[in-house]
């Protein structure tokens, strides 16, 4: 079983991402947990432990700028049988990139 956490990063202004709702769900659309980041754009635990398989953290970006090209970004990855993944998301108004952090 494996916990979940994630962090938001605010590119443009190079500062965490605070107050961004976020969704998890498991590949057939069933909602296992919702948060809204903190102050430090972090979400420190996601759902319960999960088992491995395929889920998707949706991130209501379009709160996070007056006018974005983007907003929400899904992302869909594989847990594992690690026993902690962290998914941070790198935000921009007009691009995004995330990557399996530690």
């Amino acid at each position: 079983m494996t916990t979940l956490s994630t962090h938001v990063l605010d590119t443009t202004r190079g500062l965490p991402a605070a107050g961004v709702a976020v969704v998890l769900t498991d590949a057939a659309g069933t909602i296992l947990g919702t948060a809204v980041t903190d102050a430090d754009g972090r979400i420190a635990a996601l759902g319960d432990e999960l088992p491995p398989g395929v889920y998707r953290l949706r991130f209501d970006t379009g709160a996070c700028f007056a006018e974005t090209f983007y907003p929400e970004v899904v992302i869909t990855f594989t847990l594992d049988r690690a026993p902690h993944c962290h998914v941070p998301l790198l935000l921009s108004p007009f691009g995004y990139s995330t990557y399996r952090g530690s």
